[in-house]
């Protein structure tokens, strides 16, 4: 009989996965999930619920696949597309999560300084320097253990201001819990849904989280994920409730004033310090989870990817580099952070795809690992999800480029069913072609 877990190795493991959570609690959540509460009120708080329970069932897979294999989700995209043809597959996703990370870098920067402009008056380029150059510190010391309970601890602190201030609200518990379980989809609200799903679900979490759970025990990991996301889960879900409390168009020094005038001075001055905080805690995991990236779908020769390696340091750098550009440059942050986590999102499926594949492999992870039917069920319709709303955006997107050729709404309807249903169908063939009859799935669910 396994022994139980002791609670201080309990603790450890939520703050070393607190990693993911402060990943994804960044501007980005912020504000997503604000604008949604202050244009819809509570009705897409659905998106964050499923959201926070696609996020465990992901990285549980993702880092299921390192602890039993001994591999991150690179290593074995090398594995299963060797050659040429898998260098592409490589460069793919390396370049899609670059790209995401890179966009979500600009949003952490400028949420921070919108944060600290509402807290001084110091000028928003001296700031964005200084914590540019403490984020590159933190990564330049390459402690990833450390950074991630660093970065648990003022996760907590943050979420706890929001959590405090939703709890002002006037909404009651049986009418949040209703709107959590009960989807609708608003007119208009396709981008904010798209955009809640990808600022949780975030696609380069998923290497992170399989490349810094290497040497973890399953029972212990499984415990670190699920509480550490839920924990996480619930601060973005606080975030929709004090957006919700806001009436008129949304912005960062609106929702303070409407704190103010609903539960006093101190509720806008914790606003502006979670939009700080989560835009520092997210400038360093966005740069860290590129180069985390890079090294486990690049490094043909071990050692050339190591946190204190060139190599590693030059991705982090870039994309630090990136979102600094965009915040001196004064970019407008509201619109810019909200478009970053709608790209994530429309990204999702393809990193999603690739590690569904991993986790039904019985030669890599045996029967033991791979997963089970529940959990195939669960992912099917996160990447079915996904797909459809990456679908919906990219016709809409040929719409406006292309208005001669748009399609009609009609047919717009059918071809992001037959997409998605294509996808789901080919999944489904690639899992099915290669599974045995018997296994034991104790610990693949």
């Amino acid at each position: 009989m396994p022994r139980a877990i002791s609670w201080k190795k309990g603790l450890s493991s939520i703050l070393f996965w607190s990693i993911i959570s402060a990943a994804f609690i960044g501007p980005g959540t912020v504000t997503t999930a604000a604008r949604s509460g202050a244009e819809y009120g509570l009705d897409l708080l659905w998106a964050l619920f499923f959201s926070t329970l696609a996020t465990i069932l992901l990285q549980e897979a993702a880092a299921r696949l390192t602890v039993a294999s001994g591999k991150n989700l690179g290593e074995v995209v090398a594995l299963k597309y060797p050659g040429s043809g898998g260098r592409k597959v490589q460069w793919l996703l390396f370049l899609t999560v670059a790209f995401g990370c890179a966009a979500y870098q600009a949003g952490n920067l400028l949420g921070a300084v919108a944060g600290m402009q509402l807290l001084s008056d110091i000028p928003s380029w001296i700031f964005l320097l200084g914590i540019g150059l403490l984020a590159a510190l933190l990564l330049w010391i390459g402690k990833v253990q450390q950074i991630a309970k660093l970065l648990g601890v003022i996760v907590a602190l943050m979420g706890a201001a929001f959590i405090y201030v939703a709890l002002q609200s006037d909404h009651s518990f049986p009418e949040i819990a209703g709107a959590a379980l009960s989807p609708t989809f608003p007119a208009g609200s396709t981008l904010l849904i798209t955009g809640l799903i990808g600022t949780t679900i975030v696609p380069y979490n998923l290497f992170l989280a399989s490349g810094i759970g290497r040497h973890q025990d399953i029972r212990e990991m499984r415990l670190g994920i699920i509480l550490a996301v839920l924990i996480g889960g619930v601060i973005s879900m606080a975030i929709l409730i004090v957006g919700a409390q806001m009436e008129g168009v949304f912005s960062f020094a609106g929702l303070a004033t409407a704190l103010s005038e609903k539960t006093g001075p101190w509720a806008a001055r914790l606003f502006s310090f979670g939009l700080l905080v989560a835009g520092f805690t997210s400038a360093v995991t966005a740069p860290l989870a590129a180069a985390v990236t890079a090294g486990s779908l690049l490094d043909r020769d071990r050692g050339n990817w190591a946190p204190d390696s060139r190599n590693f340091r030059l991705v982090w750098a870039t994309v630090l580099g990136i979102g600094l550009f965009f915040g001196l440059t004064k970019v407008q942050p509201i619109p810019a952070i909200i478009l970053a986590q709608a790209i994530n999102g429309a990204l999702l499926p393809i990193v999603a795809v690739f590690l569904f594949l991993a986790v039904n492999d019985r030669q890599l992870l045996g029967s033991t690992y791979t997963n089970g039917l529940p959990a195939n069920i669960g992912m099917l319709f996160i990447v079915g999800l996904t797909s459809y709303l990456g679908l919906h955006h990219l016709l809409a997107a040929w719409s406006k480029a292309v208005p001669a050729l748009a399609i009609s709404s009609g047919a717009t309807l059918w071809v992001k069913f037959a997409g998605t249903a294509l996808i789901l169908a080919w999944l489904g063939g690639k899992v099915l072609s290669g599974r045995p009859t018997r296994g034991d799935r104790r610990d693949g669910r």
